[in-house]
């Protein structure tokens, strides 16, 4: 053979043997598949199997995504907040202690030198007086609340750090930092000026959204940048303390009492911190416990729920009870406790008490009760909970529901949220 063909045929090896050690773009390795997160409320292996369709372009995922994003992006340049910035420290006089006023109630004359509160305070059930918002730590709680689950999310689905950073930033701030933590108690939550310091009520401050921050935390475990093993632990800490005053404080026992959402709130906190610390034991007593002390009594065989239906939001407030509810049953999934079968001695269930509402909460019908403020949103991710689960009805209302401010962002974090804007 000619040196000029031997040449060829060494050149044609050498482009064959290259072409196979270089992958092209299309033929690279797919990233390594996402750990599914601990989480409380949600279910880490359905957020694992939906990253990584995700990560393959799926189209309609990447439209919530993007919707799941803009609001990461909101909380960016802002916080992080502390409980130990407002202009006066809660009644006890420490500054590290959990302060908000009671929503509802409103100063019965106008403030003077010598009653600058205006009292004797009085209720107007559903009206929330403004003042309640300014001089206390509820709104900055619910920043923190809100944003570290969005940027927490934001970051397990996109991998981008700087979501992740701005999370521990807010988390450490608000729980851990010595200088600026919150004590673990809420001894002086939803206090009437001149009446009470705190009162067990205002454990819902924190019962209605604080489980987010669970799932959050056990989101960033799965290896988020800026979140330590430290910050793991001193978390671990603080909501194992948090969980010993639920349970053991007169407020928590009260609170615990309670026949309406506050009960099925307190359930809900007290069954995700004792599965997020380790105690499965005492979740799984909670949830079974929660058939016959909340669902039998307090829903009604038609679905609706009388305590919720007597309040002047009875729209708001039966899809409130039902986020706890819901989310309730997402913690027995974890613990061998399936929620969604339970009927009681009428047939009470929490498929009937959604399909109650899917009339309003698809347009179909006007709600018929008292509704200050009508917001059809408010029901959506109740109804995406009920269908999940099986609810057949919930599932053909499905495509009927109001998508709520900022994007129907189900699919990517399926546990109900309160949708509409009361808060207290």
């Amino acid at each position: 053979m000619s040196a000029r063909p031997l040449l060829g045929v060494l050149l044609a090896a050498l482009v064959a043997f290259t072409a196979g050690a270089v992958p092209t773009a299309s033929a690279r390795p797919a990233p390594p598949a996402p750990r599914a997160p601990h989480t409380a409320v949600l279910d880490g292996a359905r957020l694992q199997r939906t990253k990584v369709r995700l990560d393959h372009g799926d189209r309609q995922l990447r439209d919530t995504a993007r919707a799941l994003t803009a609001r990461a992006d909101t909380w960016l340049a802002q916080g992080p907040w502390t409980v130990v910035d407002k202009p006066r420290p809660a009644p006890g006089g420490d500054v590290h202690d959990y302060l908000s006023q009671a929503p509802y109630w409103w100063p019965s004359t106008p403030p003077a030198p010598g009653n600058p509160w205006g009292c004797p305070y009085v209720q107007r059930d559903g009206q929330r007086n403004p003042e309640v918002d300014a001089g206390t730590d509820r709104q900055d709680v619910e920043k923190v609340f809100d944003s570290t689950y969005d940027l927490s999310l934001a970051w397990y689905y996109t991998g981008e750090k700087r979501y992740a950073v701005k999370a521990a930033q807010i988390l450490r701030t608000w729980f851990l930092d010595p200088a600026t933590r919150m004590n673990p108690n809420l001894d002086h939550a939803q206090f009437i000026p001149c009446k009470y310091d705190g009162r067990a009520i205002g454990i819902i401050d924190f019962s209605q959204s604080y489980t987010s921050v669970l799932d959050a935390l056990a989101v960033l475990d799965t290896g988020a940048a800026g979140w330590t093993k430290a910050d793991h632990a001193g978390m671990a800490q603080w909501n194992a303390d948090f969980l010993h005053w639920l349970t053991d404080s007169d407020f928590g026992r009260q609170e615990g009492a309670a026949a309406n959402n506050h009960g099925t709130f307190y359930d809900l906190q007290v069954a995700a911190l004792a599965y997020a610390t380790g105690d499965e034991d005492l979740a799984r007593r909670t949830i079974l416990n929660a058939r016959t002390a909340r669902i039998a009594p307090q829903i009604a065989a038609d679905g609706s729920q009388p305590q919720e239906l007597a309040r002047t939001r009875s729209w708001h407030y039966s899809a409130f009870d039902l986020v706890a509810y819901t989310r309730l049953a997402a913690i027995g999934r974890h613990v061998g406790v399936n929620l969604w079968k339970y009927r009681g001695p009428d047939g009470q269930s929490l498929f009937k008490a959604v399909d109650y509402l899917l009339p309003a909460a698809t347009g179909a019908a006007v709600w018929p009760h008292p509704e200050l403020d009508f917001s059809r949103f408010a029901a959506t991710d109740v109804v995406h909970a009920a269908a999940d689960a099986g609810d057949r009805q919930a599932q053909r209302a499905v495509p009927s529901l109001q998508e709520p401010p900022g994007g129907d962002l189900w699919a990517l974090r399926p546990a109900a949220e309160q949708l509409d804007s009361i808060a207290g």
